[in-house]
């Protein structure tokens, strides 16, 4: 396993193909580098790097939750980039992470060298945010991982119809780790206290100045629905 230490002393994960032009990938809100796994095997020209955000997957957990905020995810990105000696990136975000790529170019624009928004924009729509907020920190009332992958294909099945039952297992280990009391979530449960104390101290900002700070850059915008 490949780490790096944070600024305030985190050790985070991530992970490293080491050859080509460098694909950073930002997984979304509760996820981690295992997301990418699917990618991986299509990104044969690109150093492919991806990283489990603080608190997330392999990465250490903050004392502080209220780290837990997109500030604050960017700069530990700026963090890995100065480590591995990369002055400019793509960035692939997938919701949380195009948030993040947004934040750096408003930033950091000269540490980037194009950008893939996945399944976000500059709005953030108020039924999304309930959605997030119905699940974050909580278990799935699943018990084993085979339950958990039938649970995901019953309800995104719809979505994504045709994906054989060794697809659904792997997205539920992704996600989840079988202990003996059953299944355990793969990041801090405070990321929850860390939405809800930035939902108390107001509205989500403005994202379109974020936006816009990406129009001197190659931009791809992928719709997640």
């Amino acid at each position: 396993m490949t780490y790096f230490t944070t600024t305030d002393g985190l050790r985070l994960h991530f992970e490293d193909t080491e050859s080509g032009q460098p694909l950073l990938c930002l997984p979304g809100l509760t996820r981690n580098t295992r997301d990418f796994d699917f990618l991986k095997p299509h990104i044969t020209s690109c150093r492919m790097i991806a990283m489990d955000y603080r608190g997330r997957g392999q990465s250490e957990y903050a004392d502080d939750f209220l780290t837990y905020s997109v500030p604050q995810e960017a700069q530990d990105v700026i963090a890995l980039l100065d480590h591995l000696g990369l002055d400019k990136v793509t960035v692939l975000g997938t919701s949380r992470g195009g948030m993040i790529a947004m934040a750096l170019a408003a930033g950091c624009p000269d540490r980037l060298a194009g950008v893939i928004l996945n399944d976000v924009g500059p709005v953030i729509a108020p039924g999304g945010v309930e959605r997030i907020m119905q699940y974050v920190g909580r278990a799935p009332s699943q018990k084993t991982l085979p339950e958990a992958a039938e649970a995901l294909a019953d309800v995104l099945g719809p979505q994504f119809p045709g994906l054989p039952d060794a697809v659904w297992h792997q997205i539920a280990a992704a996600q989840f780790a079988e202990t003996e009391t059953g299944l355990a979530l793969r990041y801090d449960l405070r990321l929850r206290d860390a939405l809800l104390a930035q939902a108390q101290a107001g509205p989500i900002p403005d994202l379109w100045p974020l936006f816009d700070a990406l129009v001197s850059l190659p931009l791809v915008v992928l719709r997640g629905a």
